[in-house]
Protein backbone atom coordinates (compact mmCIF):
# COMPACT_ATOMS: atom_id res chain seq x y z
CA UNK A 1 0.00 0.00 0.00
CA UNK A 2 1.48 3.39 -0.86
CA UNK A 3 2.33 6.18 1.73
CA UNK A 4 -0.41 8.23 -0.33
CA UNK A 5 -2.97 5.94 0.09
CA UNK A 6 -2.32 5.01 3.63
CA UNK A 7 -2.62 8.85 5.14
CA UNK A 8 -5.02 9.01 2.46
CA UNK A 9 -7.34 6.72 4.14
CA UNK A 10 -5.72 8.05 7.75
CA UNK A 11 -6.85 11.45 7.18
CA UNK A 12 -10.43 10.95 6.50
CA UNK A 13 -11.00 8.85 9.68
CA UNK A 14 -8.82 10.12 12.17
CA UNK A 15 -9.89 13.60 13.76
CA UNK A 16 -7.23 16.65 13.79
CA UNK A 17 -4.95 17.22 16.56
CA UNK A 18 -5.03 13.46 17.59
CA UNK A 19 -1.77 13.45 19.54
CA UNK A 20 -1.85 9.60 19.61
CA UNK A 21 -2.71 9.06 15.86
CA UNK A 22 -0.33 12.09 14.91
CA UNK A 23 2.44 10.33 16.98
CA UNK A 24 1.80 7.25 15.53
CA UNK A 25 2.02 8.50 11.85
CA UNK A 26 5.09 10.19 12.67
CA UNK A 27 7.22 7.50 14.34
CA UNK A 28 5.94 4.77 11.69
CA UNK A 29 4.81 6.39 8.78
CA UNK A 30 1.06 5.88 7.75
CA UNK A 31 1.13 2.12 5.59
CA UNK A 32 2.31 0.56 8.94
CA UNK A 33 -0.05 2.44 11.09
CA UNK A 34 -3.16 1.73 8.97
CA UNK A 35 -1.92 -1.74 8.32
CA UNK A 36 -1.84 -2.38 12.20
CA UNK A 37 -5.35 -0.80 12.97
CA UNK A 38 -7.03 -2.73 9.83
CA UNK A 39 -5.73 -5.76 11.54
CA UNK A 40 -6.50 -5.42 15.58
CA UNK A 41 -3.03 -3.93 16.51
CA UNK A 42 -4.58 -0.69 18.48
CA UNK A 43 -6.98 -1.16 21.52
CA UNK A 44 -9.96 -2.41 19.88
CA UNK A 45 -11.95 -0.65 22.32
CA UNK A 46 -10.67 2.54 22.87
CA UNK A 47 -10.17 3.22 19.61
CA UNK A 48 -13.53 1.64 18.05
CA UNK A 49 -14.71 5.00 16.57
CA UNK A 50 -10.94 5.56 14.32
CA UNK A 51 -10.91 2.13 13.67
CA UNK A 52 -14.03 1.66 12.12
CA UNK A 53 -13.93 4.70 9.91
CA UNK A 54 -10.45 3.16 8.50
CA UNK A 55 -12.02 -0.03 7.41
CA UNK A 56 -15.31 1.96 5.66
CA UNK A 57 -12.60 5.33 4.57
CA UNK A 58 -11.50 4.68 0.66
CA UNK A 59 -8.52 7.03 -0.59
CA UNK A 60 -9.86 7.24 -3.98
CA UNK A 61 -12.86 8.75 -2.30
CA UNK A 62 -11.27 10.92 -0.81
CA UNK A 63 -8.60 12.40 -3.17
CA UNK A 64 -11.54 12.60 -5.92
CA UNK A 65 -13.63 14.81 -3.99
CA UNK A 66 -10.60 17.36 -2.71
CA UNK A 67 -10.24 17.12 -6.44
CA UNK A 68 -13.18 18.00 -7.30
CA UNK A 69 -13.36 20.79 -5.20
CA UNK A 70 -10.86 22.39 -7.10
CA UNK A 71 -7.93 21.63 -4.38
CA UNK A 72 -5.06 19.36 -3.93
CA UNK A 73 -3.78 16.61 -0.78
CA UNK A 74 -0.59 17.76 0.73
CA UNK A 75 1.34 15.31 2.44
CA UNK A 76 4.98 15.07 4.18
CA UNK A 77 6.23 13.62 0.90
CA UNK A 78 5.44 16.52 -1.17
CA UNK A 79 8.47 18.89 -1.84
CA UNK A 80 5.93 21.96 -0.89
CA UNK A 81 4.85 20.75 2.33
CA UNK A 82 5.87 23.48 5.18
CA UNK A 83 8.24 21.46 7.03
CA UNK A 84 6.75 24.30 10.47
CA UNK A 85 3.88 21.95 11.33
CA UNK A 86 6.29 19.11 11.92
CA UNK A 87 7.20 21.39 14.61
CA UNK A 88 3.49 20.50 16.80
CA UNK A 89 2.87 18.03 19.28
CA UNK A 90 0.43 16.44 16.92
CA UNK A 91 1.32 17.40 13.36
CA UNK A 92 -1.74 17.21 10.55
CA UNK A 93 -1.73 13.43 8.88
CA UNK A 94 -2.26 15.80 5.82
CA UNK A 95 -3.49 19.27 4.71
CA UNK A 96 -5.88 19.97 1.91
CA UNK A 97 -4.91 23.27 -0.08
CA UNK A 98 -6.55 25.55 -2.51
CA UNK A 99 -4.11 28.17 -3.93
CA UNK A 100 -0.45 27.87 -3.91
CA UNK A 101 1.17 25.98 -1.37
CA UNK A 102 4.25 27.32 -2.21
CA UNK A 103 3.26 30.59 -0.41
CA UNK A 104 3.45 28.43 3.23
CA UNK A 105 6.90 28.91 3.33
CA UNK A 106 8.64 31.95 3.46
CA UNK A 107 7.94 34.61 6.13
CA UNK A 108 4.60 35.04 7.61
CA UNK A 109 2.90 36.54 10.44
CA UNK A 110 -0.55 35.10 12.25
CA UNK A 111 -3.00 38.25 12.84
CA UNK A 112 -5.71 37.11 14.97
CA UNK A 113 -8.30 38.19 17.62
CA UNK A 114 -11.45 38.77 17.96
CA UNK A 115 -14.81 37.93 16.01
CA UNK A 116 -16.30 41.43 17.02
CA UNK A 117 -14.10 43.90 16.57
CA UNK A 118 -13.93 48.02 17.38
CA UNK A 119 -13.28 50.12 14.45
CA UNK A 120 -9.79 50.79 15.90
CA UNK A 121 -9.39 46.52 16.63
CA UNK A 122 -10.30 46.13 12.54
CA UNK A 123 -8.19 48.97 11.40
CA UNK A 124 -5.01 48.16 13.08
CA UNK A 125 -5.09 44.63 11.68
CA UNK A 126 -5.44 45.77 8.36
CA UNK A 127 -2.51 48.40 8.65
CA UNK A 128 -0.52 45.64 10.37
CA UNK A 129 -0.79 43.18 7.42
CA UNK A 130 -0.09 46.03 4.71
CA UNK A 131 2.83 46.97 6.83
CA UNK A 132 3.90 43.22 6.55
CA UNK A 133 2.90 42.77 3.17
CA UNK A 134 5.30 45.16 2.33
CA UNK A 135 8.04 43.73 3.87
CA UNK A 136 7.13 40.96 1.44
CA UNK A 137 5.75 38.97 4.75
CA UNK A 138 2.64 36.89 3.88
CA UNK A 139 -0.31 37.00 6.51
CA UNK A 140 -2.07 34.03 8.24
CA UNK A 141 -5.31 34.15 9.82
CA UNK A 142 -8.47 32.16 10.50
CA UNK A 143 -11.15 33.45 7.79
CA UNK A 144 -13.68 34.44 10.66
CA UNK A 145 -15.51 37.26 10.84
CA UNK A 146 -13.69 40.48 12.53
CA UNK A 147 -9.88 40.67 12.63
CA UNK A 148 -9.29 37.39 10.92
CA UNK A 149 -11.33 39.30 7.92
CA UNK A 150 -9.35 42.59 8.55
CA UNK A 151 -6.33 41.22 8.15
CA UNK A 152 -7.18 38.93 4.93
CA UNK A 153 -9.08 42.11 3.25
CA UNK A 154 -5.60 44.21 4.76
CA UNK A 155 -3.04 41.58 2.70
CA UNK A 156 -4.91 41.79 -0.27
CA UNK A 157 -5.60 45.47 -0.73
CA UNK A 158 -1.87 46.14 -0.53
CA UNK A 159 -1.53 43.17 -3.36
CA UNK A 160 0.41 40.49 -1.18
CA UNK A 161 -0.09 37.17 -0.06
CA UNK A 162 -2.72 35.86 2.53
CA UNK A 163 -3.62 32.35 3.68
CA UNK A 164 -6.59 31.21 6.12
CA UNK A 165 -6.56 28.21 7.48
CA UNK A 166 -10.13 26.97 8.25
CA UNK A 167 -12.18 24.67 10.49
CA UNK A 168 -14.31 22.85 7.97
CA UNK A 169 -13.91 21.11 4.64
CA UNK A 170 -12.29 23.18 1.92
CA UNK A 171 -15.73 23.89 0.13
CA UNK A 172 -17.72 25.04 2.75
CA UNK A 173 -17.68 28.36 2.93
CA UNK A 174 -17.80 29.07 7.00
CA UNK A 175 -18.47 31.67 7.90
CA UNK A 176 -21.36 32.38 4.57
CA UNK A 177 -20.46 36.00 4.84
CA UNK A 178 -16.94 35.54 3.87
CA UNK A 179 -17.07 33.28 0.64
CA UNK A 180 -16.60 36.28 -1.99
CA UNK A 181 -13.33 36.92 0.61
CA UNK A 182 -12.45 33.22 0.61
CA UNK A 183 -12.36 32.68 -3.37
CA UNK A 184 -10.41 35.55 -3.63
CA UNK A 185 -7.77 34.35 -1.09
CA UNK A 186 -7.99 30.84 -3.13
CA UNK A 187 -7.19 33.21 -6.39
CA UNK A 188 -4.64 34.92 -4.88
CA UNK A 189 -3.11 33.13 -1.84
CA UNK A 190 -4.05 29.85 0.11
CA UNK A 191 -6.83 28.14 2.22
CA UNK A 192 -5.77 25.64 4.26
CA UNK A 193 -8.02 22.73 5.81
CA UNK A 194 -7.27 19.63 7.75
CA UNK A 195 -10.49 18.13 7.42
CA UNK A 196 -12.42 16.10 4.49
CA UNK A 197 -14.39 18.43 1.72
CA UNK A 198 -18.52 18.71 3.28
CA UNK A 199 -16.89 18.52 6.94
CA UNK A 200 -18.41 20.89 9.10
CA UNK A 201 -16.77 23.39 11.52
CA UNK A 202 -17.66 22.74 14.99
CA UNK A 203 -16.01 24.39 18.21
CA UNK A 204 -13.30 21.77 18.54
CA UNK A 205 -11.90 22.33 15.03
CA UNK A 206 -12.01 25.87 15.67
CA UNK A 207 -8.93 25.17 18.68
CA UNK A 208 -7.73 22.35 16.53
CA UNK A 209 -7.07 24.85 13.68
CA UNK A 210 -5.31 27.67 15.88
CA UNK A 211 -2.40 25.56 16.67
CA UNK A 212 -2.06 24.96 12.55
CA UNK A 213 -1.67 28.67 12.71
CA UNK A 214 0.51 29.22 14.92
CA UNK A 215 2.56 26.99 13.27
CA UNK A 216 2.46 28.14 9.89
CA UNK A 217 3.73 31.57 11.01
CA UNK A 218 6.97 33.22 11.66
CA UNK A 219 5.62 35.18 14.66
CA UNK A 220 1.67 35.77 15.89
CA UNK A 221 0.18 39.18 16.58
CA UNK A 222 -3.36 39.31 18.60
CA UNK A 223 -5.04 42.55 17.73
CA UNK A 224 -8.14 42.97 20.04
CA UNK A 225 -9.27 39.48 21.96
CA UNK A 226 -11.63 38.99 25.13
CA UNK A 227 -9.96 37.47 28.39
CA UNK A 228 -11.42 34.16 26.92
CA UNK A 229 -10.80 33.74 23.72
CA UNK A 230 -9.75 31.22 21.28
CA UNK A 231 -7.26 33.96 19.77
CA UNK A 232 -5.41 33.55 23.42
CA UNK A 233 -5.14 29.75 22.35
CA UNK A 234 -3.27 30.39 18.97
CA UNK A 235 -0.85 32.58 21.04
CA UNK A 236 -0.11 29.98 23.47
CA UNK A 237 0.34 27.41 21.09
CA UNK A 238 2.89 29.73 19.42
CA UNK A 239 4.53 30.14 22.43
CA UNK A 240 4.84 26.77 23.11
CA UNK A 241 6.51 26.44 19.41
CA UNK A 242 8.85 29.03 20.71
CA UNK A 243 7.17 31.46 18.02
CA UNK A 244 7.13 35.28 19.08
CA UNK A 245 4.07 36.53 20.18
CA UNK A 246 3.32 40.15 20.17
CA UNK A 247 -0.34 42.07 21.30
CA UNK A 248 -1.81 45.40 20.78
CA UNK A 249 -2.53 47.40 23.94
CA UNK A 250 -5.97 48.92 23.56
CA UNK A 251 -8.22 51.07 26.08
CA UNK A 252 -8.41 49.81 29.81
CA UNK A 253 -11.76 49.52 29.63
CA UNK A 254 -12.32 48.16 26.59
CA UNK A 255 -13.42 44.54 27.12
CA UNK A 256 -12.25 43.46 23.62
CA UNK A 257 -8.77 44.51 24.37
CA UNK A 258 -8.81 42.79 28.09
CA UNK A 259 -6.99 39.38 26.43
CA UNK A 260 -4.30 41.38 24.91
CA UNK A 261 -3.83 43.27 28.04
CA UNK A 262 -3.88 39.57 29.95
CA UNK A 263 -0.94 38.57 27.70
CA UNK A 264 1.26 41.38 28.12
CA UNK A 265 0.61 41.24 31.19
CA UNK A 266 2.06 38.05 31.77
CA UNK A 267 4.63 38.35 29.87
CA UNK A 268 3.23 36.25 27.47
CA UNK A 269 3.39 38.78 24.41
CA UNK A 270 5.55 42.10 23.74
CA UNK A 271 3.66 45.04 23.20
CA UNK A 272 3.56 46.61 19.59
CA UNK A 273 2.07 50.09 18.48
CA UNK A 274 3.34 50.08 15.12
CA UNK A 275 4.76 47.63 12.68
CA UNK A 276 8.02 49.59 12.67
CA UNK A 277 7.89 48.06 16.47
CA UNK A 278 6.79 44.45 15.41
CA UNK A 279 9.48 44.73 12.55
CA UNK A 280 12.09 45.49 14.83
CA UNK A 281 11.16 43.08 17.52
CA UNK A 282 11.27 40.55 14.89
CA UNK A 283 14.24 41.91 13.04
CA UNK A 284 16.71 39.08 14.43
CA UNK A 285 14.54 36.34 12.73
Amino acid sequence: MSELVARARLFAAVEGGSSFWSREVFSNGASYVLDRALNGGYDLIKYARTIEKLKLSSADELLQSIAQSGATFLTPQDATWPQSVNDLAAPPIGLVIKGDPRLLTGNSLAIVGTRNPTQYGARIAQDFAAGFVDRDWAIISGGAYGIDAAAHKGALIAEGVTVAVIAAGIDINYPAGNARLFAEIAELGCLVSEVTPGTPAIPSRFLTRNRLIAALSNATLVVEAAFRSGSLRTARDAAELMRPVMAIPGPITSPVSEGCHRLIGERAAEIVTSVADAVEFLAPM
